[in-house]
């Protein structure tokens, strides 16, 4: 990489500095790295119509040209810019949920180089909702290629800090717009399918998709491992700390007695327990030889969604070699709460009874 130094810049949401917002901007068009704030996780940002620029972006994360990125648009009218042969239900669906997590794929038009698309003819397109993010795309006035501002596999970055730990001198300029709000990436929405389908669960519910496609289905991509790569970040092992991740399921009981006998055998054999856990769960679990963090309550998906990547990377901060969570309820967010901890755990789900 030649990136010397990476600089850190403030943005307040509420009060955009746009000399910081235009300094980015070109930037961008000078095919340089751009991290900034979307209302899912931090994006890591280049010039989507610069192959170059794009390529970058793979050196930097470490991430494998077969994984598809991410373009985002400044509005809906900016869809045909990046695509072609748009079906109308592709606008109806922006007109409910753009800005926002939900990521549509339609098919690419050529302005936007197949290595965007890991060489297929579609892409992954959407507007998000971020003041900070908006701005940006204004000013640059080009469609930005931005997948999650991290190293390949890593947890995703909610906050400007994980950004730089994992990017330091791999990235020129991060906009620092504060912890991000909803916490977790956004849906993806393959529309080039006979049948609408659902590549990765994230902010928008497959439940609150129904309601405008009701045959929409979903079907995790990483139990078809041919098919993959056709949506940006689907592989099984995505998300991952350096501690193994286990994650338990079966009645609340019975994985409170799972977690309780690992930590004894993980302690006796010298290594550093962590658990992610909701509120409920703190009480059976008092006097754990284990470091254990507090995700929220189990009935408030959005807080366990906003804080997961910061609560699992605090853990990998403290050094535990294995981490511990119990399996949540998988209606509304909680089924992509669901996915992201299905695939830290690299598939490494334990039911106990």
């Amino acid at each position: 990489m030649d990136v010397r130094q990476t600089h850190v810049v403030a943005v307040d949401a509420q009060a955009i500095d746009m000399q910081a917002i235009t300094a980015a901007a070109e930037a961008l068009l000078a095919g340089r790295l751009v991290a900034f704030p979307t209302e899912t996780v931090y994006g890591l940002g280049a010039n989507a119509c610069d192959e170059m620029a794009v390529a970058r972006i793979f050196a930097a994360k470490g991430r494998p040209a077969t994984d598809p990125l991410i373009v985002h648009i400044a509005a809906v009218a900016d869809l045909a810019m990046v695509a072609q042969m748009v079906p109308e239900i592709a606008y109806q669906l922006a007109a409910r949920f753009w800005p926002g997590p939900l990521t549509l794929v339609v098919r690419r038009r050529s302005m936007i180089p197949a290595s965007v698309s890991a060489g297929l003819d579609t892409v992954a397109v959407r507007v998000p909702a971020h003041p900070i993010a908006l701005a940006l795309l204004d000013a640059a006035r080009v469609p930005i290629a931005a997948p999650s501002a991290n190293r390949f596999a890593r947890p995703s970055p909610t906050t400007a800090q994980h950004v730089l730990d994992d990017l330091d001198g791999r990235v020129d300029l991060i906009l620092d717009g504060g912890p991000t709000t909803i916490g977790l990436e956004s849906t993806i929405l393959d529309l080039t399918a006979d049948v609408p389908m659902i590549l990765r669960p994230g902010g928008i519910s497959l439940e609150a998709l129904r309601m405008v496609l009701p045959n929409v289905r979903f079907v995790p991509r990483y139990l078809t491992p041919d098919i993959a790569s056709s949506a940006p970040g689907s592989l099984i092992k995505h998300y991952s700390p350096d501690a193994e991740l286990r994650l338990i399921t079966g009645p609340v009981a019975a994985v409170h007695r799972y977690i309780r006998v690992e930590v004894d055998l993980a302690v006796t054999s010298g290594r550093h327990v962590g658990v992610l856990a909701v509120a409920e769960d703190m009480p059976a679990l008092h006097g754990l030889q284990a470091l254990v963090v507090s995700l929220g309550a189990e009935a408030d998906s959005e807080t366990i969604g906003r804080r997961l990547f910061a609560r699992i990377r605090e853990l990998d901060r403290h050094g535990v070699d294995l981490i511990l969570v119990r399996g949540l309820p998988q209606s509304g967010l909680g089924l992509a709460i669901w996915d992201r901890l299905v695939r830290a755990a690299e598939g490494r789900v334990v039911e106990v009874s």
